[in-house]
């Protein structure tokens, strides 16, 4: 039989078997929640009386089980006092980490991850205070699939003022991340029975990997000192993924030229552009480059995210869409997963309106460049290393010598001082013969911990390239 302890203040479901007796039923669904940790240590029991009463008992039969727990050592009674659960010998530990495994890094130094410890919390939270408190009671009920409008409302004025970007927001669907909106384009694509998309070579691999479970084969985009080469693209490409404002891993920003040429093949085959902007307002030196979107949008799908500005725990990215792939994304974001949560969309709703997220970012890329300059200094002090890229984003790509360790040995020899790096070699098409680098982030550490991770790993290479 089902029971909720509602008289004593907790919630359990419970079921006492009968068939061996009421009294030993009782006693074995009790140790079953205590062995399971549905009563935790501490929790008080149900007076005698009152669990007699929810579960139809006599009160002579639980005040036995109970007693029978007391003496096995599943609760405790003390004079005067509830009873309650006991705390039970602790289980065997896991079975040890493996000797060859590595241990956990003590310092992140991977590309593309922000600095969380600076997330503007006491903002947050005074936007979801008038979120909550101002909101209507329809904010708890099922999302809109293509995303609240009062967010849609605020992008569309801060990608137009801060980007560059042409946005409606009758045209931006919200998703769940970049990885989300990849899917849908890819699933759209498929669906139009598109069978090729270019990839930037070298490119984000698990991107890459995405469209390719779409359905779709990916060719790869070579990128130069000027970014993605237009002239490059095959026959029969229906759509190109791009990183413009700021090449990942190359960390070159798209030149002028090629992105009026990938304007006209997108204007002359009807092909489709595609922009992550994962980092675009995190230029150092000059005003963030001005998104491809706003010279071409009627044929770009701009694509943002809040996991590099704020969080990547908050799960929020948007996309800008031309009009004629809007109701096919908005379909197939209905069928992936009905809509994105609403609360934190209002959230960042009103951080946006209330310009405390332009705060932040401006917060951030102070700290951000500061950082980065920090981390060319050491590079620069060890011979062999050369670093790439403007002034800008998250991460800087480091290529290391032709003659010496290679780029494995470099990544595990960091592994063992501590040190969590990416390498260059895997965003290649073919790694094979692909130049080796180290793609260092400088973001993720806060800002107490960033000086003994640049420590480390100004050791770390210095040890296993000058040995």
């Amino acid at each position: 039989m089902p029971l909720s302890w509602t008289s004593s203040g907790i919630d359990l479901y419970l079921r006492v078997e009968t068939g061996t007796g009421r009294r030993a039923g009782l006693e074995s669904a009790l140790r079953s929640a205590i062995r399971e940790g549905r009563l935790p240590a501490g929790t008080r029991m149900p007076s005698t009386r009152g669990l007699a009463r929810e579960l139809g008992l006599s009160r002579g039969t639980v005040t036995a089980a109970y007693d029978q727990l007391v003496e096995e050592g599943f609760l405790v009674t003390r004079p005067g006092s509830a009873t309650t659960v006991a705390e039970l010998p602790a289980r065997a530990p896991a079975a040890p980490r493996p000797a060859s495994a590595p241990p956990p890094p003590r310092h992140d130094l991977r590309p593309g991850l922000p600095d969380i410890s600076a997330f503007p919390t006491r903002a947050w939270l005074a936007s979801t205070r008038r979120v909550l408190t101002g909101g209507p009671p329809e904010i708890f009920a099922s999302g809109d699939p293509q995303g609240d409008i009062a967010l849609r409302r605020a992008l569309a004025d801060y990608l137009g003022r801060t980007r560059g970007v042409i946005a409606s927001p009758d045209h931006i669907v919200i998703t769940s991340g970049y990885y989300q909106s990849v899917t849908l384009l890819g699933a759209v694509l498929a669906a139009r029975h598109a069978t090729t998309a270019a990839v930037e070579d070298p490119g984000h691999n698990h991107f890459r990997n995405v469209v390719r479970r779409a359905g779709l084969a990916t060719v790869p985009l070579p990128v130069d000192a000027h970014g993605a080469r237009a002239d490059a693209l095959v026959p029969d490409t229906a759509a190109v993924f791009l990183t413009p404002a700021h090449h990942y891993p190359t960390g070159v920003p798209l030149h002028s030229s090629r992105r009026q040429a990938l304007y006209a093949w997108a204007r002359d085959t009807g092909g489709l552009l595609i922009e992550d902007d994962y980092d675009g307002e995190f230029r150092y030196d000059r005003q963030p480059v001005g998104a491809l979107q706003g010279l071409a949008p009627d044929h770009t799908v701009y694509c943002g995210t809040a996991s590099k500005t704020l969080a990547p725990a908050l799960r929020l990215a948007w996309m800008v869409l031309p009009p004629h792939l809007l109701q096919e994304v908005v379909l197939a974001k209905r069928e992936a997963d009905q809509y994105t949560e609403t609360l934190n969309q209002l959230v960042l709703a009103d951080l946006i309106a209330t310009y405390a997220y332009d705060r932040h970012i401006r917060a951030a890329r102070l700290r951000y460049a500061r950082r980065r300059a920090l981390l060319l200094d050491r590079v620069a002090a060890i011979p062999g290393l050369t670093a790439h890229g403007v002034p800008a984003g998250l991460h800087t790509l480091v290529t290391l010598p032709d003659h010496g360790p290679t780029e494995r040995e470099v990544l595990d020899h960091c592994a063992a001082h501590g040190l969590a790096l990416r390498g260059l070699t895997e965003l290649h098409h073919d790694p094979a013969g692909s130049p080796a680098g180290l793609l260092i982030g400088f973001a993720a550490s806060s800002e107490r911990a960033y000086p003994a991770a640049l420590e480390a790993l100004s050791t770390a290479l210095t040890s296993v390239l000058l040995p």
